[in-house]
Formats: structure tokens, sequence, C-alpha cells
């Protein structure tokens, strides 16, 4: 028993105290250079970049979407009220300076 002691108690000594000392070191305590917070810090403000920037895009998408659908609609009726309008100028129910004010309320 006494010379188990002395086999145990020897290895568990290299193998506890360096574990010990580097649980006790503070590095950030010689300078802010190497304090764990910085580097937190950097990861936040990343993160809060790509969710700003995700969701610009989101919102800028969804504008130009509905810009984009209404849009579409409106060339459509433009068209064919600009086509009606000649229609009527070829028929001769409208004059020259009624045709041209109806396509200048038209186009514009």
């Amino acid at each position: 028993m006494h010379g188990l002691r002395w086999t145990i108690f020897p290895t568990l000594a290299v193998w506890l105290v360096p574990g010990l000392a580097l649980a006790q070191e503070r590095s950030y305590e010689w300078g802010w250079g190497m304090h764990p917070m910085w580097w937190w810090w950097g990861w936040g403000l990343g993160m809060m970049a790509m969710m700003f920037l995700f969701w610009g895009l989101v919102i800028v998408g969804l504008i130009v979407g509905i810009r984009w659908l209404l849009g579409k609609g409106k060339e459509d009726r433009t068209d064919a009220a600009l086509e009606i309008l000649r229609q009527r100028y070829a028929r001769g129910e409208i004059n020259k300076e009624e045709f041209e004010a109806k396509k200048k309320d038209l186009v514009s």
C-alpha cells in the first residue's frame, strides 16, 4: 500500500498541475488585444451586418416585384387606349387637335 501511494500521487501531479496552472491564467489581463470579448464583438457586428443585408435584399426584392407586377398591367392599358384613339382618328370621329391632346394625356 505504501508503494502504491508513491506511484499514484506523482502521476496525478503530472496531469493535474499543468491543467491547474492553465485554468488560473488570465491572458486578457495584460491588454485589451487579448480579451475574448473583442472576438465575440466582431462576430456580433458581422452577424448584425449580414442580417441587415439579408432583410434589405428581401425588402428591395419585394418592392421591385410589386412594381413590376403593377407596371406590367399599365403598358397593356396604355397601348390599348392609344390604339382606340388611333382608330377614332382614323374613322374621323375626332380631329387632329383632339387626337394630339388626348395622345399627350395618355402618354404622360
